[in-house]
C-alpha cells in the first residue's frame, strides 16, 4: 500500500510541475508554449500508464499485493 502512495505522490508532482510550467510559460509568452502544450496532453496520459506499469512490475518481483509492509 505505501508503494502506491509513493507512485501517486510521484505522478502528482509530475502533472502538477508540468502544468505549472506550462502556465508560466504561457504567461511570459514564450513560444515554446505550444509544443509545452502538447507535451503536457501526451505526458497527462503517458504519466499515469508508466506509473501504473512500475506498481505491477514491483508487485510481481516483491511481496503479495495484499501484504502490507
Amino acid at each position: 500500500m505505501k508503494r502506491k502512495r509513493i507512485l501517486a505522490w510521484i505522478g502528482i508532482v509530475l502533472l502538477a510541475g508540468m502544468y505549472l510550467t506550462n502556465l508560466v510559460l504561457a504567461l511570459i509568452g514564450s513560444e515554446f508554449t505550444q509544443n509545452m502544450l502538447k507535451l503536457c496532453a501526451v505526458c497527462t496520459v503517458a504519466i499515469p500508464i508508466l506509473l501504473y506499469g512500475c506498481l505491477v512490475a514491483m508487485g510481481k518481483t516483491g511481496k503479495k499485493p495484499d501484504q502490507e509492509e
